[in-house]
């Protein structure tokens, strides 16, 4: 399951409080190929989140065009896309699995349906016995391994990722970031990967962009030569990633 996702010279601006336009994208180019993970890294402020709620079709462009399945209209990206925010976002007067099966509910899907449908991921990735559990109960990883599960329940073939774990300390994160990537390798999809965290995005990611300071443009994209999954332990010493982390950070001076 995968489709395509393109951008085209698009530009989005808004209006200050002062009257003034923001321009937050302007002429942007990027292709994701399907079944491709796409990291994103910029500054602050450069519009990666406003370039994920495009693609989502939750905004549409001032300028260019955004493709994804070949579907330029809103509605239809929006059928084709899940976006993750960095909140978990989970009901705490809902279980787990309950929060996991919003999403199908959203859909029509009944509550016990969902709630079935939802069961079997929880004990693919490391869940099981938790699915009554209150978000209050859950760590920090286990909520965002929740939030994940029903980002992939609608089935949807595009995932958009906004720094889906920078809330988390640097330990969690890092276990978190070796469980996205396997996750990816079992459920795999078309992925944009929004992160402040380069090596984070060269681990997970097939190849990376770097944007400029707002407005956002690609000023450099670097191809990842490694297969999927990738072992965290031994990427931290790898040559070539940090070789790759190098030529990022350049880019983001």
């Amino acid at each position: 399951m995968s489709a395509e996702v393109a951008l085209k010279g698009v530009a989005r601006r808004y209006e200050s409080r002062r009257g003034r336009d923001v321009v937050a994208l302007e002429g942007l180019e990027l292709a994701v190929r399907p079944g491709e993970v796409l990291g994103i890294v910029g500054p602050s402020g450069c519009g990666k989140s406003t370039l994920l709620e495009l693609i989502a079709g939750l905004q549409e462009a001032d300028g260019g065009t955004v493709e994804v399945g070949g579907a330029t209209d809103a509605a239809a990206r929006l059928a084709a896309c899940t976006l993750m925010p960095q909140r978990d976002l989970l009901l705490p007067w809902r279980d787990a699995l309950g929060n996991a099966g919003l999403a199908l509910e959203a859909q029509g899907v009944a509550g016990r349906a969902a709630r079935e449908r939802a069961a079997p991921l929880f004990e693919r990735f490391g869940l099981a016995e938790f699915e009554q559990a209150r978000p209050a109960a859950l760590s920090g990883g286990m909520r965002q391994r929740v939030a994940f599960i029903r980002t992939l329940l609608p089935g949807r073939p595009v995932l958009l990722l906004d720094e889906p774990f920078a809330a988390l300390d640097a330990i969690t994160r890092s276990e978190m970031q070796q469980w996205l990537a396997d996750a990816l390798t079992d459920e795999p999809r078309t992925v944009v990967l929004v992160t402040h965290d380069v090596e984070e995005a060269l681990f997970l990611s097939d190849r990376v962009v770097v944007l400029s300071p707002r407005p956002g443009r690609v000023v450099a994209e670097l191809d990842v030569p490694l297969p999927r999954p990738r072992d965290r332990r031994a990427a931290v010493t790898d040559p070539t990633l940090a070789r790759l982390r190098a030529e990022a950070l350049e880019a983001l001076a």
